[in-house]
């Protein structure tokens, strides 16, 4: 961390966690086109409807596991070991919690949420079957992602790779099974969808635990005698609640803009819920570089190394830049073949291949906000990424997507490139201000030494 050079390092951190989020993708994008195949009418669009509150759950795990890499990383820079394991103990014990908060809306809250969309019974019952068992059952979620954020801040990418791949692995075998009902098992549609998503998670999840608990590692978690500190959480949470908050308004977003589009039709809302899921092939790797070189940020800041914290910074964006280009080509090109995985109606492909050519028009954009976005939680700044977040996806995009819906529904999409413009405008500014109090001051001497 401290002494390879940052542009193979970064390969060799990110290439990995890239490598899991396209896996992260694609577990993330096959219910929908298994359910397509059994409805490409409501069992679709229930699942475009529950996005909003699985964006919500996974803002909560990853937002988390955010804090607790970049607090491990930075106590690891500063070496100050016990409290790096410390922090790891706490992200267990956080994960579970966070469960908890889940299973109690999973019991009491899900029907009221879908409720409020649509008066359409037959879809909002499948959007309800299938929330509520990938809450109630999401303690699998949460404690895979605590322990892979843990291993990453050390620098171990392989095996939270090898987690991703056990939890996808088995949604895939398992999603045509469950929902189509094969080897004598029962058709369950969007249920059987639920059901396969969770199993993922449970064996990803015993795997990672198998691995924490029975081999080295630069961090250990012991759990004899735990107690959890209030000040270790508000170091977990310094980063990771603004990155919480920050990632869930994109689950706000998501639901404010199901409202403004179901005006429309519910085609509408399921060409919304496509998007995400498709662009998450474009920006899920860019999430995994995010991850391969917050660690070096993080470690170059503790440990006082300007020069390195920069490169790492510089490689990033430029990394990122390109992966953008070429999704951006990609939706350009092919946004029919694209949306012909999910068993598309005419009406379906004739809203989406505007949509999906006009929202990419943000991705180019976008990936200099990640990266910066990186940088601000690496140093312990993530209330500079929460305000970024609410400004696009608050601030900007939900008045302009409600403005320009009086025009008809192909311009709603133009919000998307709009607000993120204009929210990498003011990521330029944070981070001259950030540069000008906390990075520029770093002591040239411990650089160079």
């Amino acid at each position: 961390m401290g002494t390879m050079p940052v542009l193979p390092l970064i390969y060799s951190m990110a290439l990995p966690a890239m490598f899991s989020m396209l896996v992260q993708a694609l577990y993330n994008i096959v219910d929908s086109i298994f359910v397509s195949q059994f409805d490409p009418v409501n069992a679709l669009a229930a699942v475009s409807l529950a996005f909003p509150v699985q964006m919500l759950l996974i803002s909560v795990g990853v937002g988390t596991g955010v804090g607790l890499n970049s607090l491990i990383s930075r106590r690891l820079g500063e070496g100050r070991q016990e409290e790096a394991n410390a922090a790891a103990a706490h992200g267990l014990f956080l994960a579970v919690m966070s469960w908890l908060c889940f299973l109690i809306f999973g019991i009491f809250f899900v029907r009221p949420f879908f409720e409020a969309f649509s008066d359409n019974t037959v879809l909002v019952e499948m959007a309800i079957q299938y929330t509520r068992i990938c809450t109630v059952c999401s303690f699998g979620c949460f404690v895979e992602i605590s322990i892979e954020k843990t291993l990453q801040a050390t620098g171990d990418m392989i095996h939270p790779m090898k987690f991703l791949l056990t939890g996808a692995i088995t949604n895939i075998i398992l999603d045509p099974i469950m929902i189509f009902g094969l080897l004598g098992l029962p058709a369950m549609g969007v249920t059987g969808a639920a059901v396969a998503t969770v199993l993922g998670q449970i064996f990803s999840m015993l795997y990672a635990l198998w691995v924490m608990f029975t081999k080295k590692h630069i961090v250990e978690i012991d759990l004899r005698g735990f107690r959890p500190q209030g000040r270790m959480v508000r170091a977990i949470y310094a980063v990771g609640l603004p990155s919480i908050v920050m990632q869930s308004i994109g689950s706000v977003l998501t639901a404010c803009l199901n409202l403004i589009l179901i005006a429309f039709s519910e085609t509408a809302v399921s060409v919304l819920g496509i998007y995400f899921k498709l662009q998450s092939f474009i920006f899920m790797p860019v999430f995994g570089l995010n991850q391969g070189v917050m660690p070096i940020m993080g470690y170059s800041f503790g440990a006082r190394r300007k020069a390195r914290l920069l490169e790492a910074l510089k490689w990033g964006i430029c990394i990122a830049a390109v992966i953008m280009s070429a999704g951006t080509l990609l939706f350009w090109m092919a946004p029919g073949l694209l949306l012909g995985l999910f068993n598309p109606t005419p009406e379906l492909l004739q809203l989406g291949v505007p949509a999906l050519r006009t929202i990419s028009l943000s991705f180019i954009p976008a990936a200099f906000g990640i990266m910066f976005g990186t940088i601000f939680q690496a140093t312990g700044c993530g209330l500079r990424s929460l305000f970024i977040s609410i400004l696009r996806q608050l601030v900007v995009i939900l008045p302009v997507a409600w403005y320009l819906s009086r025009f008809g529904v192909n311009y709603v999409w133009y919000a998307f490139p709009f607000a993120e413009l204009f929210s990498v405008g003011a990521s330029i500014l944070l981070f001259w201000d950030l540069y000008r109090k906390r990075i520029k001051s770093l002591s040239p001497l411990q650089e160079n030494g």
